[in-house]
């Protein structure tokens, strides 16, 4: 209730500022025009006045512009001055149905002269006066004294009867409500009537009411929906509380407007009360955005495109923007604002802009760029330049990048429209390239056998690429015989490539302890003979001798192991 209670206060201080400020721009709200015929002179004035007050009892509710119009309202704030103008009509209306008969054939046509006085009355006269474009509108003095007036004649029985209840319906609740009560509640008290307190106390007490039941109401039907959509679990129950501010809001609107006050007072609570409903209906559609946020983020994953996945942290940004810039909008035409000037200005000075906003521009065509080309999408493993990371969020200005020392890089996306990125969450298979290196005393027949145990292993395993790989013993290198083994996986993401790396390269730990093969490690072994005296350590072979019988040690060895026949190209 204290909150409440600031929050109006407050927005009193705002209107009365707002008033105060001759700097604030006020558009004027002008009722549609009337042809120059229809104002010509007091008769054809009155005329108009009288048939479109008739009309607007009848159901023909935008009859009441033209009688407006035939009311000068220059002097009206702009922000009241449509609903002034509409009570200034209707107590017009009553004055004349207590006062006097019109008979339009007894008033002038004149074009020219002097100010038509049409009745008058103790506190003032009704008249008409010629404004500098020929119009004859009732005057600014008859405007100021009609309350007076009619509390003058208030009184006084009606001089027409009304011909039905729908007449009496269309009349304005304050009106119907004023002329049954006793002169006590009709007087004065601190610029407002009696009865007039008691409506805006009865109003701000079902204003406070109406908070209090839909912020309960929508708390418990948040709750529901917590119990029933595991997705909502991380909202507060007072998420949707804005929604009892946007009621309170408009039932104190509605009072406002049914109470009949004078200008000054309607004009400070009026702009109070809009920039309330401008603000909480803006409030509430932001917490709305926010539940359709969770409801597409919930939908995004749970189809297996990836796509969506990106797309959908977009959505709220893109609503929350487009709210904003409604918001604004919307705020202004409350408070009758005139934003016209404001976008001439954007207009004129749209150069300067567009290069201080260079930078944004750029950024907003670089997240383009990746939605359109789909560089990446949210979780894939990226490296761009010397970042590289997991992509956590995906956004209009910027990209957020989760290292793998889990600190959080945000990168603006115009380095993607021309950076390299390489992309490792696309790859469809996962490689591994390494060598097993074995001991020199490895005997031939067990390389083999490791290698087409290798093989075979590969095959086995699920996540395997089966379709091509490589296990062949590949070079000689100082301290080792080094076997190359070339693999991949097919693997959704890195956490499983490890546990599948972890398995393979177990498995090929028991196959060498399995067939006695043992993985060398860097060595030097130094071997000291001494030669034996008498004894000649070498055999001496002439050239000839030395090559035949190397030729014949490789026939015996290649037509041992088969493989003096040309064999295919490797096929999987």
């Amino acid at each position: 209730m204290r909150y409440k209670i600031f929050s109006l206060l407050f927005l009193l201080f705002l209107s009365h500022s707002l008033l105060a400020d001759q700097k604030i721009e006020i558009k004027t709200i002008e009722p549609p025009p009337l042809p120059l015929s229809a104002l010509k002179n007091p008769r054809q004035t009155i005329a108009t006045y009288l048939h479109a007050m008739n009309d607007f009892k009848r159901g023909q509710t935008k009859q009441i512009e033209k009688a407006i119009a035939t009311f000068d309202l220059s002097e009206v704030n702009g922000l009241v001055r449509q609903e002034r103008g509409k009570n200034l009509a209707w107590m017009l209306l009553d004055i004349l149905d207590r006062s006097k008969i019109i008979q339009l054939s007894t008033i002038t046509d004149r074009q020219q002269g002097l100010p038509y006085v049409l009745e008058t009355y103790k506190n003032g006269e009704i008249r008409l006066a010629r404004q500098e474009d020929g119009r004859w509108l009732f005057d600014i003095d008859t405007i100021r004294l009609i309350p007076l007036i009619l509390e003058e004649v208030s009184d006084k029985k009606r001089l027409t009867i009304e011909k039905d209840k729908g007449n009496k319906q269309s009349r304005p609740f304050y009106l119907r409500i004023r002329e049954q009560l006793p002169a006590g509640l009709r007087h004065k008290t601190l610029v407002l009537e009696n009865w007039q307190w008691f409506g805006v106390f009865i109003f701000v007490v079902l204003g406070v009411l109406a908070d209090f039941i839909m912020s309960l109401v929508f708390k418990l039907l948040l709750r529901y929906w917590k119990s029933k959509k595991f997705m909502y679990r991380h909202l507060s129950d007072d998420s949707l509380r804005p929604f009892g501010l946007m009621a309170m809001a408009l039932i104190w609107l509605v009072g406002i407007r049914l109470m009949g006050f004078s200008e000054q007072i309607m004009l400070i609570l009026l702009i109070a009360v809009k920039f309330l409903v401008a603000l909480s209906t803006v409030w509430t559609v932001y917490r709305l955005v926010d539940l359709v946020a969770i409801w597409v983020l919930e939908k995004a994953h749970s189809t297996e495109n990836k796509l969506d996945d990106m797309l959908a942290p977009l959505v709220p940004k893109t609503l929350k923007i487009f709210v904003t810039i409604m918001g604004i909008i919307f705020v202004a035409e409350n408070l009758n604002i005139n934003i016209s000037s404001l976008l001439a200005g954007l207009g004129i000075g749209g150069l300067a802009f567009a290069l201080a906003a260079k930078d944004m521009v750029q950024n907003i065509f670089g997240s383009i760029t990746v939605l359109l080309d789909q560089t990446f999408t949210a979780g894939d493993w990226i490296k761009v330049g010397d970042v590289e990371g997991s992509v956590e969020q995906i956004g209009f200005r910027s990209t957020k990048v989760r290292t793998f020392y889990n600190s959080l890089i945000t990168m603006p996306n115009s380095v993607f429209i021309t950076a390299e990125v390489d992309n490792m969450g696309e790859r469809r298979y996962r490689r591994y390239s390494t060598r097993f290196s074995l001991t020199y005393d490895t005997p031939p027949d067990k390389i083999e056998a490791f290698c087409e145990g290798i093989r075979e292993i590969v095959r086995l395993h699920p996540y395997m690429r089966k379709d091509y790989y490589h296990v062949y013993l590949n070079d000689f290198s100082a301290t080792s015989l080094d076997v190359l083994v070339y693999v991949f996986w097919e693997t959704p993401d890195w956490s499983t490539e490890l546990r599948e790396r972890h398995r393979f390269l177990l498995d090929c730990l028991r196959l060498a302890q399995n067939l006695g093969v043992e993985y060398a490690f860097p060595t030097q072994t130094l071997h000291l003979k001494k030669a034996k005296e008498g004894v000649d350590l070498t055999e001496q072979l002439s050239e000839t001798d030395a090559h035949q019988k190397g030729a014949e040690s490789a026939r015996k060895i290649v037509e041992a192991t088969g493989k003096g026949k040309k064999e295919p190209p490797v096929i999987f």
